[in-house]
């Protein structure tokens, strides 16, 4: 059987998207008088109250595709989006406004507002829409989260029809750190995601987005097999969006090929090697070639190639690594000052 891994977006063309308990013990004095004791805000929520706080952070996002029949008015595509800034600043996927004209943005009270694609990356699939609009209320990126296996999570989008549009639906983390046909590391779901998804969130019991939602596997017999940016890598994106106008990432100038552990998803310890350097380019100006070994980025191993470009997030054209790495048979510490990746 044939498995395709797609993208999703809307419009059917794609699919890739307190207890209270009594006290055992008498109260302490200071309460004894009838003083009210402070709430403490849980760290968790239920989901109808995740879904309650999240939502007014949800926009959805429809336009014409440019590539159908733009006098057919019905010849639309949808998807969603996630606020990040008060004054209009929405956070999508790449694939859901790339080749979309006409942008207009819905949010949750149904206010409807012209959208202006201002920033793309098609690299990690995100892209920012800046709406003409105060007021908003963004979206709280999780910091510094460790995901675990097993948590609830809840997806918000727009799926399949427009008219859909805040539909929420629930599942688990089924997965962390997944490299599927991505840049940067996946968030893995069993949340069921649909056409118009791409660019929700995904949240956890916090109310903090996590993710947002970009690819999913489609096959007969596939169920609930979906994929997140995660939080840190749309915060990187955002950051670059915002101080750059766009996403610097170091160029090394080298084809990396991983082992076949690695590329099977086993376990490895195993290093990268040197298929190919470019003339000209750093790891050449560094005397890496074909044929040699790559361990280490200022002393952090590496031994996928999405390890490599995690890594890279660390760093901006024109800083300076030690990359260790073997040729001919000897451990060489290398030094490599990153140029700009041209697109």
């Amino acid at each position: 059987m044939l498995t395709t891994f797609k993208k999703f977006i809307a419009g059917g063309a794609l699919l890739a998207l307190f207890f209270t308990f009594p006290l055992p013990f008498p109260a302490p004095a200071a309460y004894a008088a009838g003083t009210a004791v402070p709430e403490k805000a849980p760290t968790t929520y239920d989901i109808p109250t995740v879904i309650q706080r999240t939502s007014p952070s949800v926009v959805a996002i429809i336009g014409k595709p440019d590539q159908l029949d733009k006098s057919d008015r019905f010849n639309l595509a949808h998807g969603t989006g996630v606020v990040v800034k008060a004054d209009g600043w929405i956070v999508t996927n790449a694939h859901v406004v790339k080749d979309m004209s006409n942008l207009t943005v819905v949010t949750l009270d149904g206010k409807q507002y012209d959208g202006k694609v201002t920033n793309m990356d098609e690299e990690s699939d995100l892209a920012l829409v800046k709406i003409a609009a105060t007021g908003l209320a963004p979206a709280k990126f999780a910091a510094n989260y460790t995901m675990k296996m097993g948590e609830t999570v809840v997806a918000i989008g727009t799926p399949i029809s427009f008219s859909l549009r805040n539909s929420a639906t629930s599942g688990i983390i089924s997965g962390v750190n997944r490299s599927v046909n991505s840049t940067y590391r996946l968030i893995q779901t069993d949340a069921a995601v649909n056409p118009g998804n791409s660019g929700g969130p995904l949240v956890n019991m916090k109310g903090e987005v996590v993710g947002i939602n970009s690819l999913k596997f489609a096959s007969i017999g596939i169920d609930n097999l979906s994929f997140a940016i995660p939080a840190d890598t749309v915060q990187y994106v955002l950051h670059h969006f915002f101080t750059y106008g766009k996403v610097k990432r170091p160029y090394f100038g080298a084809e990396l090929e991983e082992s076949w552990a690695a590329v099977v998803g086993l376990p490895t310890k195993e290093p990268l090697h040197v298929v190919r350097v470019e003339e000209g380019s750093p790891a050449s100006l560094a005397g890496i070639k074909a044929g040699d070994v790559i361990y280490s980025i200022n002393n952090q191993s590496i031994t996928t190639i999405v390890d490599f470009n995690e890594l890279l997030k660390k760093y901006l054209p024109g800083q300076k690594v030690e990359i260790m790495t073997q040729s001919n048979g000897d451990l060489i510490k290398r030094s490599v000052t990153f140029a700009e990746e041209k697109k």
